[in-house]
């Protein structure tokens, strides 16, 4: 059994909030509603990705140099100017600029959240138990995923707009600005008195030194790729969701956002409901399969698959089953999740934990940049289940360069 002292409950707490983002059930639709193609949304997103790598390197030094939880207030503040420049404003610039800077939230706090979880642990002696831990960890970050669903479906039947979800959003995020600002002091992590210069050169010595680990940087190509399709692909969910929606002869003395509305929250809501089950029992299905390597591997051969059919489904008009795969990709994808960061745990050095679960962002954000752009282009091309078979090709075709060996 893992300890559920006051610590667990501040890290719970944060994945709860961080995940109270109202707009990432209607985020596609929101742009679409905004005259945006699939191409200009899939730039956006890429744009969003780039950022991220851009920034991804320094700011997991800076966490590592001088301090874990600096870093983590400066995401909020990042992701807070964002959410704003979304609700105030409607051209395709701004919200570039407004990506950027949710870029940049996402860099400051991508990998050093994960890292502050590993130090706790490894003060309190139960490193063994990771995988147990951070998957219980991020059930209540699916939970709050699920509750998030329903808020705005709440807002957007009410309001009958996107835009006023990135107003409500803000208030988790400052409750979880207050959060982090106080965290105990240790799990900054090892912080040397060194000169600024010193401390960089080191740290960034040692992160470098995880790319000369073949292991290691296997085990974060094969997180990235699956990762990056699951970030190009999962939005379009919201699409199948409207199109279901519009289709069925019920409710129709509603308008269409409202219907719209109601089948995305209700969907979301029993999509991130299995999703926290999945990640708290992730460390089950190791113990099932009995190897590690072994559970990492299949759930990425399963994933292509998925995302193939999704997209084949789609294709013919079988949005239901459609559905059906896009609820399996996330049960996947949050399966995997606590796996894979237990596995790159195992294979870089804990000083620099930070520096190297962003290294292994970084290389999901090259990816998914790649994967959403194309995505978009094939979507306006040739359609939206083009588009997803598109991708559930690509991973499996990666798979033999990203296969994890013992």
């Amino acid at each position: 059994m893992i300890p559920k002292d006051r610590m667990f409950y501040r890290f719970a707490l944060y994945g709860f909030m961080k995940n109270i983002r109202l707009f990432d059930i209607f985020i596609l639709l929101f742009l679409r509603a905004n005259g945006l193609s699939y191409t200009e949304i899939g730039f956006l997103y890429a744009i969003r990705e780039v950022s991220i790598n851009l920034f991804e390197i320094p700011t997991g030094i800076f966490a590592d140099a001088y301090g874990r939880r600096k870093s983590m207030v400066m995401s909020m503040l990042s992701y807070i100017f964002s959410f704003s420049i979304f609700y105030l404003t409607s051209s395709f610039v701004l919200f570039a600029v407004a990506m950027i800077l949710f870029g940049l939230g996402e860099a400051y706090r991508t990998g050093t959240h994960k890292a502050m979880i590993l130090e706790y642990l490894k003060r309190k002696g139960i490193l063994d138990k990771k995988v147990e831990y951070y998957g219980a960890t991020r059930s209540f970050s699916q939970l709050g995923s699920a509750v998030n669903s329903l808020i705005a479906a709440t807002v957007v039947f009410y309001t009958g707009n996107f835009r006023d979800i990135f107003l409500v959003t803000l208030i988790p995020y400052i409750i979880n600005l207050v959060n982090l600002a106080t965290y105990p002091r240790y799990l900054d992590g090892e912080i040397s008195k060194r000169g600024e210069k010193r401390k960089m050169k080191t740290t960034l010595k040692d992160f470098i030194s995880i790319f000369r680990n073949r292991l290691a940087f296997k085990a974060m190509l094969n997180s990235s790729a699956f990762d990056a399709a699951f970030k190009a692909t999962k939005d379009y969910l919201q699409k199948i969701l409207e199109m279901f929606a519009l289709s069925l002869p019920i409710l129709l003395f509603m308008s269409g956002e409202q219907r719209t509305a109601i089948v995305i929250g209700i969907t979301y809501f029993f999509v991130y409901l299995l999703s926290s089950f999945a990640s708290k029992h992730s460390y089950r299905i190791v113990e099932k399969i009995g190897n590690l390597t072994l559970a990492i591997n299949s759930t990425m051969i399963i994933g292509g698959f998925v995302l193939l059919f999704a997209g084949i489904s789609f294709s013919f008009s079988l949005d239901f089953l459609s559905i059906i795969m896009f609820l399996l990709l996330h049960t996947l994808h949050n399966i995997r999740r606590p796996m894979t960061v237990g596995y790159i745990s195992e294979k870089i050095k804990s000083r620099v934990m930070a520096s190297g679960l962003s290294a292994e962002s970084q290389l999901k954000t090259i990816f998914a940049a790649a994967f959403s752009i194309l995505m978009g282009y094939v979507a306006d091309i040739f359609g939206v289940g083009a588009g997803l078979a598109t991708i559930g090709l690509i991973l499996l075709i990666l798979l033999p360069f990203v296969f994890l060996r013992e």
